[in-house]
C-alpha cells in the first residue's frame, strides 16, 4: 500500500450503527422497547445505540443476530468502521492545530527525492511525516527526537536545522533496513577496509555498491543518503544494535577526497566500538580536541596515504607537479585526487592548483 492510500481519511463521512439498526426496526415495524424485551438489553441502551451514544458490543451484536437474522459479523464490523472514522477524525482535528510542526520540515524537498508522497495539503503532509518517522503523534515525534538531541549534542550540525538533520538520520534508518547484514566482526571489518582502499581507483559506479557488499559482510551497514538544505551533514557513525554498526553518508563535499577521507574516518569510529556515541560529521560538528575525532582523522589519513610513502614523497619534491602527484598516486595505488587533497590539507598546496585530479562524486 502506498503513503498515499495510507495517509486517505476515506470516507468523508460515517453514519453511526444506530441509523442502520434504527432503519431495521423501521421496516419490520419493531419498537425500541420490543427489541429491548427480545435482546435482553436495557431499553436505555437501545436508545443509546439508535442515538450513536453507546458502542455496540460483541455481546450485543450476536443478541441482534439472534432477534433480527442480521449477523454479528455485520453489526460488530459497522461499530468497527465507524469507532475507527471517530478516531481519525479526533487525528484530523488535532492535527489541524499542530500544522505548525510539519511546516518546519523540507517537505518539497522529501518530495522531490521520492521520500514521501507530494501534497500540498496540511493534514496530509502532517500524516506523511509521522508515517516517515514511525510515530504516532508530533508530541512522541518531539519526545523521541528530543533524546536524540542529547546524543547529538556535541553537533553543530544537527542544531544548525534539527527537523531537516533528523529527516536525514531516519532515511538512514529506513535504508538500512533494507541491507543484508552479518553480526559485527572487527577483525573482518578491518579486513574489508583493506579491500575497499584499492577500490579508490575505480569509478563511483564500481566502487559505491562494492563499499556495501564489503562492509555488509563484515557486519557493518553503509547507507548513502543525499544531503538536504541545511543539514551541514557529511556523515555520521552510530550503533543501530549491539551488533550492528551504521555509516551513513551524504555526498555532501563533491570530490573524491573529502568521500575517501570521510568514508575512512567514519569506519574508525566503527573501529572504536563506543557504542554510546553518536558521531555526525559537518563543517564544524566536532571537537577537534577530542581523542576519539583526532584518532578517527589519524586513522583516515594514514590508511588512504601510508606516512613513510607520504614523507619520502614529501622529501623528494620542492614543488609537488600535476605529474609527480599522479606518479606517487599510481604508485601507492591510490587515486591521485586524494593526494591532491591531503596535500592541499596539510603541505601547503593552493586550494587552486591540481582539483582537476579530483573525481566528481555525483549522487545518482
Amino acid at each position: 500500500m502506498s503513503s498515499a492510500t495510507r495517509n486517505q481519511y476515506n470516507p468523508d463521512y460515517v453514519s453511526p450503527p444506530g441509523d442502520t439498526l434504527l432503519e431495521v426496526l423501521e421496516e419490520r415495524g419493531m419498537s425500541q422497547a420490543e427489541l429491548a424485551e427480545r435482546t435482553g438489553r436495557p431499553r436505555k441502551t437501545i436508545n443509546e445505540i439508535i442515538n450513536g451514544k453507546t458502542a455496540i458490543t460483541p455481546d450485543t451484536a450476536l443478541q441482534f443476530e439472534r432477534v433480527l437474522g442480521i449477523p454479528a459479523k455485520f453489526w460488530s464490523q459497522r461499530e468497527q468502521h465507524y469507532q475507527d472514522f471517530l478516531a481519525r477524525q479526533r487525528e484530523k482535528d488535532r492535527l489541524e492545530k499542530q500544522s505548525e510542526w510539519a511546516a518546519k520540515f523540507p517537505f518539497n524537498d522529501m518530495a522531490k527525492l521520492s521520500w514521501v508522497e507530494p501534497t500540498k495539503d496540511k493534514i496530509q503532509r502532517c500524516l506523511a511525516l509521522l508515517n516517515f518517522f514511525a510515530v504516532a503523534s508530533p508530541e512522541q515525534w518531539h519526545k523521541h527526537w528530543e533524546n536524540r538531541r542529547l546524543a547529538y549534542r556535541k553537533s553543530v550540525a544537527f542544531e544548525s536545522d534539527a527537523p531537516a538533520t533528523s529527516v536525514w538520520l531516519r532515511k538512514g534508518e529506513l535504508e538500512a533496513e533494507k541491507v543484508t547484514c552479518q553480526p559485527y566482526n572487527a577483525t573482518k571489518f578491518r579486513k574489508a577496509l583493506d579491500e575497499i582502499r584499492a577500490l579508490t581507483v575505480q569509478p563511483q559506479k564500481v566502487f559505491l555498491p562494492r563499499i556495501v557488499t564489503l562492509c555488509a559482510e563484515a557486519g557493518v551497514v553503509v547507507v548513502f543518503v543525499p544531503e538536504l538544505p541545511k543539514t551541514r551533514v557529511s556523515g555520521v557513525t552510530r550503533w543501530l544494535t549491539p551488533t550492528k554498526p551504521l555509516i551513513q553518508m551524504s555526498f555532501r563535499y563533491k570530490s573524491n577526497d573529502h568521500f575517501w577521507f570521510t568514508f575512512f574516518h567514519e569506519s574508525k569510529h566503527v573501529l572504536q566500538e563506543n557504542k554510546d556515541e553518536i558521531f555526525l560529521e559537518g563543517s564544524a560538528d566536532y571537537d577537534p580536541d577530542s581523542p576519539m575525532e583526532q584518532e578517527a582523522n589519524q586513522f583516515s589519513a594514514d590508511h588512504l596515504i601510508p606516512p613513510v610513502d607520504l614523507e619520502q614523497f614529501i622529501a623528494r619534491h620542492r614543488r609537488f607537479s600535476k605529474v609527480a602527484i599522479e606518479q606517487f598516486a599510481a604508485e601507492i595505488d591510490i587515486a591521485p585526487g586524494i593526494v591532491v587533497g591531503r596535500l592541499q590539507h596539510h603541505f601547503g598546496l593552493p586550494h587552486d592548483q591540481c582539483n582537476e585530479l579530483k573525481q566528481r562524486i555525483e549522487w545518482v
